[in-house]
Protein backbone atom coordinates (compact mmCIF):
# COMPACT_ATOMS: atom_id res chain seq x y z
CA UNK A 1 0.00 0.00 0.00
CA UNK A 2 1.43 3.41 -0.69
CA UNK A 3 0.65 6.29 0.49
CA UNK A 4 -0.22 10.38 -0.07
CA UNK A 5 0.08 13.27 2.04
CA UNK A 6 -3.51 14.87 2.59
CA UNK A 7 -3.87 18.22 4.83
CA UNK A 8 -7.28 17.13 5.86
CA UNK A 9 -10.01 13.93 5.28
CA UNK A 10 -13.51 15.42 6.07
CA UNK A 11 -14.99 18.21 3.45
CA UNK A 12 -16.35 22.07 5.15
CA UNK A 13 -20.17 21.54 6.33
CA UNK A 14 -22.88 21.30 3.89
CA UNK A 15 -25.77 23.38 4.72
CA UNK A 16 -28.63 21.68 2.54
CA UNK A 17 -26.99 18.77 1.26
CA UNK A 18 -29.34 17.03 -1.63
CA UNK A 19 -27.29 13.64 -2.25
CA UNK A 20 -27.94 11.73 0.73
CA UNK A 21 -28.68 14.21 3.07
CA UNK A 22 -24.95 14.06 4.04
CA UNK A 23 -23.48 17.18 5.42
CA UNK A 24 -19.57 16.45 5.03
CA UNK A 25 -17.65 13.90 2.70
CA UNK A 26 -14.45 12.05 3.84
CA UNK A 27 -12.50 9.68 1.77
CA UNK A 28 -9.28 7.97 3.30
CA UNK A 29 -8.56 6.05 0.30
CA UNK A 30 -7.61 7.51 -3.09
CA UNK A 31 -8.25 5.38 -6.69
CA UNK A 32 -10.29 2.23 -7.06
CA UNK A 33 -9.39 -1.12 -7.64
CA UNK A 34 -13.18 -2.46 -9.26
CA UNK A 35 -11.90 -1.57 -12.35
CA UNK A 36 -15.70 -0.84 -13.45
CA UNK A 37 -15.70 0.42 -16.95
CA UNK A 38 -18.36 3.28 -16.16
CA UNK A 39 -16.42 4.83 -13.40
CA UNK A 40 -16.94 8.58 -13.47
CA UNK A 41 -13.86 9.13 -10.96
CA UNK A 42 -11.79 8.46 -13.66
CA UNK A 43 -12.15 11.78 -15.13
CA UNK A 44 -9.89 14.60 -15.49
CA UNK A 45 -11.36 16.76 -13.51
CA UNK A 46 -10.65 14.50 -10.36
CA UNK A 47 -7.26 14.85 -10.53
CA UNK A 48 -6.56 11.09 -9.62
CA UNK A 49 -3.47 9.66 -11.33
CA UNK A 50 -3.38 5.77 -11.92
CA UNK A 51 -7.03 5.79 -10.83
CA UNK A 52 -6.54 1.77 -10.63
CA UNK A 53 -4.01 1.76 -7.95
CA UNK A 54 -5.67 2.40 -4.46
CA UNK A 55 -3.42 4.56 -1.99
CA UNK A 56 -4.17 5.51 1.37
CA UNK A 57 -4.14 9.13 2.71
CA UNK A 58 -1.06 9.86 5.09
CA UNK A 59 -2.12 9.85 9.36
CA UNK A 60 -5.79 9.18 8.18
CA UNK A 61 -7.12 8.61 11.67
CA UNK A 62 -5.12 11.12 13.20
CA UNK A 63 -6.67 13.75 10.26
CA UNK A 64 -10.02 12.40 10.70
CA UNK A 65 -10.10 12.93 14.52
CA UNK A 66 -8.67 16.30 14.33
CA UNK A 67 -11.20 17.17 11.48
CA UNK A 68 -14.31 15.69 13.43
CA UNK A 69 -13.47 16.93 16.86
CA UNK A 70 -12.63 21.19 15.50
CA UNK A 71 -16.35 20.78 13.56
CA UNK A 72 -18.88 22.92 15.32
CA UNK A 73 -22.27 21.13 13.59
CA UNK A 74 -23.03 17.93 13.70
CA UNK A 75 -24.31 16.02 10.79
CA UNK A 76 -24.31 13.13 8.48
CA UNK A 77 -20.41 12.58 7.39
CA UNK A 78 -21.04 10.68 3.42
CA UNK A 79 -18.17 7.82 3.09
CA UNK A 80 -17.55 6.07 -0.46
CA UNK A 81 -17.93 9.64 -2.77
CA UNK A 82 -14.73 8.99 -4.74
CA UNK A 83 -12.82 5.65 -3.81
CA UNK A 84 -14.68 2.44 -2.16
CA UNK A 85 -14.58 2.89 1.31
CA UNK A 86 -14.10 -1.21 1.26
CA UNK A 87 -11.89 -1.91 -1.08
CA UNK A 88 -10.02 -5.29 -0.90
CA UNK A 89 -6.68 -3.52 1.50
CA UNK A 90 -9.34 -2.00 4.12
CA UNK A 91 -9.67 -6.02 5.50
CA UNK A 92 -6.38 -5.65 6.49
CA UNK A 93 -5.65 -2.39 7.11
CA UNK A 94 -9.47 -1.61 9.07
CA UNK A 95 -8.89 2.51 8.02
CA UNK A 96 -12.70 2.96 7.38
CA UNK A 97 -13.58 1.00 10.29
CA UNK A 98 -11.14 2.95 12.74
CA UNK A 99 -12.88 6.27 10.90
CA UNK A 100 -16.25 4.88 11.79
CA UNK A 101 -15.21 4.20 15.67
CA UNK A 102 -14.19 7.90 15.49
CA UNK A 103 -17.59 9.22 13.98
CA UNK A 104 -19.40 7.05 16.50
CA UNK A 105 -17.18 9.01 19.79
CA UNK A 106 -17.72 11.70 18.11
CA UNK A 107 -21.35 11.48 17.60
CA UNK A 108 -21.74 12.41 13.85
CA UNK A 109 -24.53 10.01 11.62
CA UNK A 110 -22.57 8.03 7.93
CA UNK A 111 -24.14 7.49 4.80
CA UNK A 112 -22.00 4.43 3.52
CA UNK A 113 -22.06 3.69 -0.58
CA UNK A 114 -19.71 0.73 -1.18
CA UNK A 115 -20.17 -2.70 -3.84
CA UNK A 116 -18.51 -4.99 -1.01
CA UNK A 117 -19.44 -6.74 1.49
CA UNK A 118 -16.67 -6.23 3.79
CA UNK A 119 -18.95 -3.52 5.24
CA UNK A 120 -21.48 -6.24 6.97
CA UNK A 121 -17.94 -6.55 9.47
CA UNK A 122 -18.67 -3.01 11.01
CA UNK A 123 -22.39 -3.74 11.95
CA UNK A 124 -21.22 -3.65 15.10
CA UNK A 125 -20.23 -0.03 15.31
CA UNK A 126 -23.04 1.02 12.90
CA UNK A 127 -25.61 0.11 15.09
CA UNK A 128 -23.68 1.83 17.79
CA UNK A 129 -24.08 4.91 15.74
CA UNK A 130 -27.74 4.43 14.82
CA UNK A 131 -28.71 4.48 18.72
CA UNK A 132 -27.98 8.70 18.34
CA UNK A 133 -27.50 9.87 14.93
CA UNK A 134 -28.98 8.76 11.36
CA UNK A 135 -27.31 5.61 9.48
CA UNK A 136 -27.32 4.95 5.93
CA UNK A 137 -26.28 2.18 3.73
CA UNK A 138 -26.24 1.95 0.12
CA UNK A 139 -25.16 -0.55 -2.16
CA UNK A 140 -24.38 -0.23 -5.56
CA UNK A 141 -26.21 -2.90 -7.79
CA UNK A 142 -26.45 -2.62 -11.73
CA UNK A 143 -26.83 -5.84 -13.14
CA UNK A 144 -28.94 -8.98 -11.69
CA UNK A 145 -26.88 -10.26 -14.34
CA UNK A 146 -23.97 -12.81 -12.84
CA UNK A 147 -21.76 -12.53 -16.25
CA UNK A 148 -22.56 -9.49 -17.63
CA UNK A 149 -21.59 -8.04 -13.80
CA UNK A 150 -18.32 -9.17 -14.48
CA UNK A 151 -17.51 -7.66 -17.56
CA UNK A 152 -18.42 -4.41 -16.37
CA UNK A 153 -17.78 -4.47 -12.98
CA UNK A 154 -14.33 -7.04 -13.10
CA UNK A 155 -13.03 -6.82 -9.89
CA UNK A 156 -16.31 -6.56 -7.17
CA UNK A 157 -18.07 -8.89 -5.52
CA UNK A 158 -20.68 -10.62 -7.55
CA UNK A 159 -24.31 -8.93 -7.40
CA UNK A 160 -25.32 -12.13 -5.75
CA UNK A 161 -22.63 -11.34 -2.49
CA UNK A 162 -24.14 -7.37 -2.41
CA UNK A 163 -27.72 -8.98 -2.04
CA UNK A 164 -26.79 -10.92 0.76
CA UNK A 165 -24.75 -8.04 2.63
CA UNK A 166 -28.11 -5.60 2.29
CA UNK A 167 -30.41 -8.94 3.76
CA UNK A 168 -27.23 -8.88 6.97
CA UNK A 169 -27.70 -5.43 7.19
CA UNK A 170 -31.19 -4.98 7.17
CA UNK A 171 -31.73 -7.93 9.99
CA UNK A 172 -29.20 -5.84 11.90
CA UNK A 173 -31.95 -3.06 12.02
CA UNK A 174 -29.29 -0.68 9.62
CA UNK A 175 -31.29 0.95 7.35
CA UNK A 176 -30.19 0.05 3.59
CA UNK A 177 -30.73 0.23 0.02
CA UNK A 178 -29.56 -0.37 -3.31
CA UNK A 179 -27.91 2.53 -5.95
CA UNK A 180 -29.12 0.94 -9.42
CA UNK A 181 -27.15 3.23 -11.13
CA UNK A 182 -25.56 3.70 -13.64
CA UNK A 183 -28.13 2.32 -15.92
CA UNK A 184 -25.92 1.41 -19.16
CA UNK A 185 -27.54 2.32 -22.41
CA UNK A 186 -27.79 -0.84 -24.92
CA UNK A 187 -26.40 -3.18 -21.87
CA UNK A 188 -27.91 -3.09 -18.56
CA UNK A 189 -31.10 -0.70 -19.38
CA UNK A 190 -33.62 -3.70 -19.90
CA UNK A 191 -36.69 -4.45 -18.24
CA UNK A 192 -36.23 -7.33 -17.21
CA UNK A 193 -32.97 -6.09 -15.39
CA UNK A 194 -34.66 -3.35 -13.83
CA UNK A 195 -37.74 -5.77 -12.53
CA UNK A 196 -35.23 -8.38 -11.16
CA UNK A 197 -33.28 -5.55 -9.23
CA UNK A 198 -36.06 -4.03 -7.70
CA UNK A 199 -37.52 -7.69 -6.58
CA UNK A 200 -34.42 -8.95 -5.04
CA UNK A 201 -34.15 -5.31 -3.45
CA UNK A 202 -37.58 -6.08 -1.68
CA UNK A 203 -36.87 -9.68 -0.93
CA UNK A 204 -33.34 -8.84 0.57
CA UNK A 205 -35.56 -6.33 3.16
CA UNK A 206 -33.50 -2.91 1.47
CA UNK A 207 -35.80 -0.34 2.45
CA UNK A 208 -35.06 2.18 -1.03
CA UNK A 209 -33.48 1.73 -4.43
CA UNK A 210 -32.68 4.83 -6.04
CA UNK A 211 -32.25 4.64 -9.66
CA UNK A 212 -30.37 6.93 -12.69
CA UNK A 213 -31.25 5.36 -16.29
CA UNK A 214 -28.18 6.51 -17.88
CA UNK A 215 -24.74 6.96 -17.78
CA UNK A 216 -22.03 9.99 -17.45
CA UNK A 217 -19.23 9.93 -19.96
CA UNK A 218 -16.52 12.92 -20.16
CA UNK A 219 -12.98 13.49 -21.01
CA UNK A 220 -10.25 10.38 -20.33
CA UNK A 221 -13.59 7.99 -18.91
CA UNK A 222 -15.09 8.48 -21.97
CA UNK A 223 -12.16 7.00 -23.96
CA UNK A 224 -11.56 4.68 -21.43
CA UNK A 225 -15.61 3.57 -21.67
CA UNK A 226 -15.38 3.07 -25.09
CA UNK A 227 -12.36 1.17 -24.93
CA UNK A 228 -13.73 -1.63 -22.93
CA UNK A 229 -16.84 -1.26 -25.29
CA UNK A 230 -14.78 -1.73 -27.91
CA UNK A 231 -13.24 -5.24 -25.80
CA UNK A 232 -16.72 -6.30 -24.56
CA UNK A 233 -19.38 -5.21 -26.95
CA UNK A 234 -17.55 -3.86 -30.55
CA UNK A 235 -20.87 -3.06 -31.81
CA UNK A 236 -21.69 -0.33 -29.20
CA UNK A 237 -19.07 1.91 -29.33
CA UNK A 238 -20.38 3.22 -32.62
CA UNK A 239 -23.74 3.39 -31.88
CA UNK A 240 -23.03 5.62 -28.47
CA UNK A 241 -20.81 7.81 -30.62
CA UNK A 242 -24.06 8.36 -33.56
CA UNK A 243 -26.43 8.45 -30.24
CA UNK A 244 -24.86 10.74 -27.73
CA UNK A 245 -21.52 12.32 -29.16
CA UNK A 246 -19.87 14.29 -26.80
CA UNK A 247 -22.53 14.82 -24.48
CA UNK A 248 -22.11 14.24 -20.71
CA UNK A 249 -25.04 12.70 -19.60
CA UNK A 250 -25.98 9.61 -21.80
CA UNK A 251 -29.53 9.00 -21.00
CA UNK A 252 -30.93 5.61 -21.82
CA UNK A 253 -33.46 5.90 -24.90
CA UNK A 254 -35.59 3.58 -22.41
CA UNK A 255 -35.62 6.07 -19.78
CA UNK A 256 -38.60 7.38 -19.40
CA UNK A 257 -40.15 3.99 -19.99
CA UNK A 258 -38.20 2.41 -17.56
CA UNK A 259 -38.58 5.05 -15.29
CA UNK A 260 -42.61 4.68 -15.01
CA UNK A 261 -42.13 0.58 -14.65
CA UNK A 262 -39.26 1.08 -12.03
CA UNK A 263 -41.50 3.68 -10.02
CA UNK A 264 -44.57 1.13 -10.37
CA UNK A 265 -42.37 -1.95 -9.31
CA UNK A 266 -41.17 0.11 -6.04
CA UNK A 267 -44.23 1.25 -5.33
CA UNK A 268 -45.96 -2.42 -5.51
CA UNK A 269 -43.21 -3.26 -2.96
CA UNK A 270 -43.53 -0.37 -0.86
CA UNK A 271 -39.74 0.31 -1.60
CA UNK A 272 -38.70 3.60 -1.63
CA UNK A 273 -37.47 5.41 -4.94
CA UNK A 274 -37.60 9.22 -4.60
CA UNK A 275 -34.39 11.23 -3.28
CA UNK A 276 -36.59 13.61 -0.73
CA UNK A 277 -38.75 10.52 0.99
CA UNK A 278 -34.93 8.22 1.39
CA UNK A 279 -33.92 11.53 3.58
CA UNK A 280 -36.37 11.96 5.32
CA UNK A 281 -37.12 8.21 6.46
CA UNK A 282 -33.67 7.81 7.23
CA UNK A 283 -33.09 11.03 9.25
CA UNK A 284 -36.65 10.70 11.00
CA UNK A 285 -36.34 7.30 12.78
CA UNK A 286 -36.43 6.84 16.39
CA UNK A 287 -33.17 6.69 18.22
CA UNK A 288 -32.92 5.47 21.67
CA UNK A 289 -30.50 8.47 22.46
CA UNK A 290 -31.93 11.32 20.74
CA UNK A 291 -29.51 14.34 19.90
CA UNK A 292 -31.69 17.09 20.28
CA UNK A 293 -29.12 19.56 19.91
CA UNK A 294 -28.08 18.81 16.60
CA UNK A 295 -29.84 19.53 13.37
CA UNK A 296 -29.01 16.67 10.83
Amino acid sequence: MDYIPAKTIVSNYQTNPNWFGTNYTMNIYKGCCHGCIYCDSRSDCYRIENFDNVRAKENALLLTRNDLRRKTKKGVVGIGSMSDPYNPFEKELQLTRHALELISAFDFGVALATKSPLVTRDIDILTEIKDFSPVLCKITITTADASLCKIIEPNVASSSERFEAVQKLSDAGIYSGILLMPVLPFITDTEENILSIVKQAYECGAKFVYASFGVTLRSNQRDHYYNMLQQHFPSLQDKYMRTYGNRYCCTSPKARKLWGLFAKECEKYGLLYKMPDIIRTYKSLPRPRQLSLFDF
